[in-house]
């Protein structure tokens, strides 16, 4: 039919597979749940033909206004959120609950889009450069202060679809470096790692030394540099100390195992490991795994949902899901860097970098190789306003494909 055409059907077909793949893995947890997603699903379902039969550039044109409405409902969270878990972060209406940070990101992301696909944009004018930083800053700052520092680090996806517009790789090598140091400070005495931070830089500073232009400039640079990391060195298990109890307990568990802190922040971990790996290699089958089904891992329907996955379909079905979300990450990105409109590509980018990071950072958490931060798993994990808002951004990109695809320009 000439009205598919433009439609993406490999998209389109892996959304639909996750979703189905997520509600009979919900239902085989919580029977009721499963109900309620499956509800949830029809109503994404239906909120996404809303925004496939309407226009294109309502998205583009109402960007700021949907930008301003995601900050205003974050900064709402203040007098009138509901707190779930020591987080601040939802609204309450009788027995249904909201959480609008799954909303803002959408927001951010077409502001982002609307402004970084505009003529006067250039990431090496300060102005574009500093803009770009508060329309990220601005919403990342408010979760942060909730707090829920799982959701602020999902706002790092938006630097990735900046470094496809231009920005420096530096920006990450920087980032990564400090959360290196950081991270290491923690497991081994800072006065090595000071030590190590000094030897590194002298070695760079040799093997560069006639290459490099000496002004006042560059050695405070490097100077500057050396005495932040070192600081940060010596200042991380201060910052460590300094943190909640939860907070801090969920980082050690990483140094410690999870056995160290079975009865408060290695619970959840210990037993989804436990979950991931009795399910073998083709797991014990639907409904029978005996971890999940005894109710042993607490958020298994939410954030840990992936254990349910590795227990009852075993290390294939695993690699299989994986698969599935790998390909639809890349199917994204791919689409995104075809689109012939700006808008679109930043959009895209943004969509599948989103995506990317919620993926990463969930299995992460739930295989012990990241610190549990509360993130869901896109499409899988529990809730109404995860999967509304990633079957919002799902449709509108694609909507934004087929009208790319269909446009004469």
């Amino acid at each position: 039919m000439k009205w598919a055409e433009g439609i993406d059907k490999l998209g389109l077909g892996l959304y639909f597979l996750l979703c189905a793949f997520a509600i009979a893995n919900i239902y085989s947890v919580d029977q009721k749940l499963g109900e309620k997603q499956l509800i949830f699903f029809g109503i994404s379902l239906f909120v996404g033909l809303v925004i496939f039969v309407g226009r294109s550039k309502f998205f583009e044109n109402m960007s700021g206004i949907i930008y301003i409405g995601g900050v205003l409902l974050l900064i709402g969270l203040f007098p009138f959120g509901k707190e779930i878990l020591g987080q601040k972060n939802w609204y309450k209406f009788g027995s249904f609950t909201m959480q609008p940070v799954e909303f803002a990101k959408i927001g951010t992301a077409l502001m982002l889009a609307n402004y970084v696909s505009g003529p006067e944009f250039n990431l090496k004018n300060k102005k574009s450069f500093w803009t770009t930083l508060a329309i990220i800053g601005i919403p990342a700052v408010v979760v942060l202060a909730i707090p829920d520092v799982g959701s602020m680090l999902v706002f790092i996806a938006f630097f990735i679809a900046l470094y496809r517009e231009g920005l420096s790789g530096l920006l990450f090598g920087v980032g990564f470096l400090f959360a290196a140091v950081f991270l290491i400070s923690l497991a081994v005495n800072p006065i090595w790692v000071a030590l190590a931070i000094v030897l590194i830089v002298g070695g760079w500073i040799a093997m560069n030394y006639y290459k490099m232009s000496w002004n006042i400039i560059s050695i405070s640079g490097i100077v500057g540099s050396v005495v932040l990391l070192c600081g940060l060195a010596f200042g991380s298990p201060y910052i460590l100390e300094k943190l909640p109890k939860h907070q801090r307990e969920r980082i050690e568990v990483l140094y410690k195992g999870e056995k160290a802190f079975r009865d408060t922040s290695g619970y959840n971990l210990l037993y989804s490991k436990t979950a991931i790996g009795s399910g073998g290699l083709w797991g014990k089958g639907y409904r029978e795994g005996s971890v999940t089904q005894g109710k042993f891992v607490p958020e298994q329907e939410t954030d840990y949902i992936f254990c349910t996955v590795g227990e009852e379909w075993g290390f294939a079905g695993s690699a299989l899901l994986i698969l599935c979300y790998m390909v639809y990450i890349g199917r994204i990105y791919y689409l995104a860097e075809q689109q012939k409109s700006g808008f679109n590509r930043v959009f895209g980018y943004c969509f599948a970098s989103i995506l990317l990071m919620h993926f990463t950072i969930n299995l992460g958490m739930v295989m012990g190789l990241f610190p549990t931060v509360g993130i869901p798993l896109p499409y899988f994990s529990y809730g109404g306003s995860s999967l509304l808002a990633f079957s919002m951004m799902t449709f509108i990109f694609f909507k934004l494909n087929y009208s790319d695809k269909n446009s004469l320009v």
